[in-house]
């Protein structure tokens, strides 16, 4: 069941498809903000139900990953049991439906607070990873980078009592594994300078980077209007761009099942599934 609140000079008979459709066809440089609701069809959960309240445990914070090394100890164990599943996630009918509106010209850029590259894997090209890239790895002392399925490789031949779990895959990369014997598994430091190693996300404390802001607020500016895919926005880095888009008059809209914090904000707001709204746009 999708419900749409209007846009001017929107039809009543209207699906909100066809209100989507119409929002592309009048701002023909749209910048994209994606969020962990584009995902979920690909098995991948979000983590905040539709009130925009957390359902499951807060994901790691930056400064415990780097201060605490039984924090890292858990952290890549539970990383050994859901890496695969997000690795090997595919992109859904939003992914695909958004790369196929860059191809035709209607996207100009898109923003993804998501980790999981799918916007990459569906061909999108024009895409800013607010939140990193959850397929890397990187020394945070002196940069060595690598993939991380090579890094995962290495921590399951260190870690064999830990190889073959199974847990409910988390939107990082982590996975919902509680066990008490954390202290057990072996961390390899980076193999250059025995630095700490950590994925090339931002964990929650952790900021984002000058360059990528810097990139995703010039996207904005070129940009005639900003649409949101599957994020209530609760997290600022995403929010803030709702605010620069009103403060610039550009016009905003939501396609999210749930409250967004910027639905005061909103042009137009879409709720529904991502995937029932994007169907048509494959179609037709």
């Amino acid at each position: 069941m999708q419900t749409a609140e209007l846009y001017p000079a929107s039809s009543l008979q209207e699906t909100a498809s066809e209100q989507l459709f119409h929002f592309f066809n009048r701002h023909s440089k749209c910048l994209i903000l994606t969020g962990a609701g584009i995902s979920t069809a690909s098995g991948i959960p979000d983590y905040r139900d539709h009130q925009g309240h957390w359902k499951r445990r807060q994901p790691v914070e930056h400064e415990a990953f780097m201060a605490q090394p039984a924090v890292r100890q858990r952290y890549w164990a539970r990383a050994l049991a859901g890496f695969e599943a997000f690795r090997s996630a595919q992109p859904g009918i939003g992914h695909q439906a958004l790369s196929l509106l860059e191809q035709q010209g209607r996207v100009h850029h898109l923003i993804t607070q998501n980790v999981d590259r799918l916007h990459q894997k569906a061909g999108s090209r024009k895409v800013i990873d607010l939140h990193g890239r959850g397929d890397t790895v990187s020394c945070q002392s002196c940069g060595f980078r690598s993939m991380r399925y090579a890094y995962h490789q290495q921590l399951t031949e260190l870690n064999g009592a830990f190889s073959d779990q199974q847990a409910q895959i988390a939107p990082d990369g982590d996975a919902d594994l509680e066990r008490n014997d954390f202290d057990l598994f072996r961390v390899l430091p980076c193999p250059r300078c025995s630095g700490i190693i950590k994925p090339d996300v931002v964990f929650f404390g952790d900021l984002v980077p000058q360059a990528t802001r810097r990139a995703a607020e010039q996207a904005l500016e070129e940009a005639d209007a900003l649409l949101v895919v599957g994020s209530s926005l609760m997290v600022y880095s995403g929010f803030r761009f709702c605010r620069l888009a009103k403060q610039a008059g550009k016009p905003l809209a939501a396609v999210n099942l749930g409250k967004t914090r910027a639905d005061e904000l909103l042009d137009l707001k879409i709720t529904a599934s991502v995937d029932e709204v994007f169907q048509p746009f494959l179609t037709n």
